[in-house]
């Protein structure tokens, strides 16, 4: 294969496995009953004129598997916390001691856990769209080549197996966010 049909391979070998990546960003989003720091990286506080995110101007703990600990560096901005918690739209109903703001995570009931695993299941199809966009795209770029027609017909099998691994990975993490969504 000559040096442009594996730049392109790899490229899409690239994007594919940034898809892959992608998807397992936003399933950290998707909760599955245990308290995780990480429920509230989508939350933004108002910090002297400027949203801020909420790792950056406080600590996140969780005490127990059902609690999260918001700890702010500033004493001034637990309201600010607990009203950028609420307006996140996360389900949560937090409550301040003075010192913190304490979130208990409520145990997701059945109906939940299939909403969470149908939203599971649509982020991995946008990931699998992405990879057979990237197909799409690695094809079409490997048309333009002046290739042979065995040498096209190579890379674009070659792409193909880059295709089905990735769309296999993301079977394989949607399963196992499966598993732990409807894990009771």
């Amino acid at each position: 294969m000559n040096e442009d049909v594996e730049l392109i391979i790899e490229s899409t070998e690239d994007d594919m496995q940034g898809a892959v990546k992608h998807l397992r960003k936003q399933y950290i989003n998707i909760r599955a009953g245990k308290a995780n720091p990480s429920m509230l990286s989508g939350v933004l506080v108002e910090y002297y004129g400027s949203m801020t995110p909420l790792s950056q101007v406080s600590n996140i703990n969780t005490p127990d598997a059902q609690t999260l600990s918001v700890q702010p560096f500033e004493k001034s901005l637990i309201q600010e916390i607990e009203k950028a918690i609420m307006n996140a739209n996360l389900g949560f109903n937090p409550m301040n001691n003075g010192e913190s703001v304490i979130i208990n995570v409520p145990p997701l009931t059945e109906e939940r856990r299939r909403e969470l695993s149908k939203q599971a299941k649509s982020e991995a199809e946008e990931a699998k769209i992405g990879v057979r966009n990237t197909r799409r795209n690695a094809n079409a770029e490997l048309k333009k080549q002046d290739l042979s027609e065995d040498m096209l017909k190579d890379a674009e099998d070659e792409v193909q197996k880059l295709t089905d691994k990735y769309i296999s990975d993301i079977d394989k993490v949607y399963e196992a966010k499966d598993v732990e969504i409807m894990k009771v």
